[in-house]
């Protein structure tokens, strides 16, 4: 199931917690792909992803933040162009090969047709794009609670995960765990979570991370025949064109 937009939202721009699990999940990104290497790239997010675009808007080519019609959409980023879009789950309004970053956060575990969305993902990535897959992890803390929209759909395992993206012709390339602080608001926790942060990540094997990052590249040729051959637009928005579509306006 899909949190509402504007849960998602009040979450990561309204709450403390979710300001600091989007900082610490948006630094880990920027260091997997530093903003100043952005330049003439296409960098797409879907889900919720919103909060960890911010740091690609002046370099990149473009960037487009795909919500799912059963989430809803708001406009983003506030104060400049629109650069967000509602789409359906796997058919997005993207032509196939044009994206150079892609980035899942609360997509991939809330769908309800997790290898149809794999596929899609499959379909956009170009030749030598990257894709970044942002899921709870079933071992640690944030999944078991609904205080944070990690605590909602299916976690993954490691391995789950991996063995997945292997099915759907990715290669998976890197990992790291991230949020080992736990999900509470409680001072003691907020205060002390660079530290959880420091230490989880200094031994893994004891402390598990609330959420997983993986990044994966497309395999080429796909081993499984008709995948990603043709694009399945049926009502194209041209958003990847120069100039914004008249429907990526702010509201």
């Amino acid at each position: 199931m899909h949190l509402d937009v504007g849960s998602l939202r009040d979450f990561y721009y309204r709450s403390a917690l979710g300001r600091a699990a989007q900082k610490v999940i948006r630094d880990q990104m920027t260091a997997f792909w530093p903003a100043e290497k952005a330049k003439g790239r296409t960098v797409v997010g879907y889900g919720f992803a919103a909060p960890l675009l911010r740091p690609y808007l002046q370099a990149s080519r473009r960037v487009i933040a795909l919500m799912p019609a059963p989430q809803g959409v708001m406009p983003w980023p506030p104060g400049l162009s629109n650069v967000s879009v509602l789409s359906e789950e796997t058919q997005w309004p993207l032509e196939t090969g044009h994206v150079d970053r892609l980035v899942l956060m609360h997509g991939l575990e809330t769908s309800e047709q997790p290898s149809a969305l794999l596929d899609e993902c499959y379909r956009v990535l170009g030749p030598g794009g990257q894709a970044l897959f942002i899921l709870p992890n079933r071992s640690g803390l944030w999944a078991r609670s609904d205080a944070t929209p990690f605590g909602y759909g299916r976690p993954y395992s490691l391995s789950q995960l991996e063995t997945q993206l292997k099915r759907h012709d990715f290669v998976p390339e890197d990992h790291v765990s991230v949020l080992y602080q736990p999900p509470s608001t409680r001072r003691f926790w907020m205060k002390t979570a660079g530290f959880w942060e420091q230490t989880g990540r200094a031994i893994p094997a004891i402390m598990a991370g609330g959420v997983m990052m993986v990044i994966a590249s497309k395999r080429h040729p796909p081993r499984r025949r008709g995948v990603g051959e043709a694009a399945r637009v049926l009502n194209p928005l041209d958003v990847l064109s120069p100039k914004p579509a008249k429907s990526a306006k702010p509201v």
